[in-house]
C-alpha cells in the first residue's frame, strides 16, 4: 500500500513539474533551436535527478550508521526506539531534499526574469540546392 501511495504522489508531483518546467525552459528559444534546447534541458534534468538521488541515498546510509545511543541522547524521536537509526537516516535524507527545494526556489527567483523578453527575429530559411 505504501508503494501505491508513494508512486501516486510521485506521479502527481511529476505532472505538476514536468510540463511547466519544460515550457519555462523552452519559452524563449527560437523554433530552429528548440530540439537542441529540449535535449540540453532533458539531459540536465536527468543528471540533476540522478545526482540528487545519489546524495540523498548516501546521506541516508551515513546517518543510519550512527550510534543509536547518540541519536537517542538528542531526544529527537519519540515512541519506539528500536529503529531510531533508520528513522534518523530517513529524516536526514528528507531534510536534504527539503534544502534542495529551497535552493531551487531561490535560484528560480534570482534567474528567471519577471517579464518575457522579446522574441528574436526569425531566421529566413536557406534555399535548398535542388530548388
Amino acid at each position: 500500500m505504501l508503494a501505491v501511495i508513494g508512486f501516486t504522489l510521485f506521479g502527481i508531483g511529476l505532472g505538476f513539474y514536468a510540463t511547466p518546467s519544460t515550457d519555462a525552459a523552452l519559452s524563449n528559444v527560437p523554433d530552429d533551436e528548440a530540439g537542441a534546447a529540449a535535449g540540453i534541458y532533458k539531459m540536465a534534468s536527468s543528471l540533476g535527478n540522478a545526482i540528487g538521488v545519489a546524495i540523498s541515498a548516501a546521506l541516508y546510509v551515513a546517518a543510519q550508521a550512527m550510534d543509536p545511543a547518540t541519536i537517542q541522547s538528542w531526544g529527537l524521536f519519540i515512541g519506539n526506539q528500536t529503529n531510531v537509526a533508520l528513522r534518523f537516516g530517513g529524516a536526514v535524507g528528507i531534510l536534504f531534499n527539503l534544502l534542495m527545494v529551497v535552493v531551487a526556489i531561490i535560484a528560480i527567483m534570482l534567474t528567471v526574469p519577471n517579464e518575457r523578453a522579446g522574441k528574436r527575429p526569425e531566421v529566413p530559411a536557406t534555399p535548398s540546392i535542388g530548388s
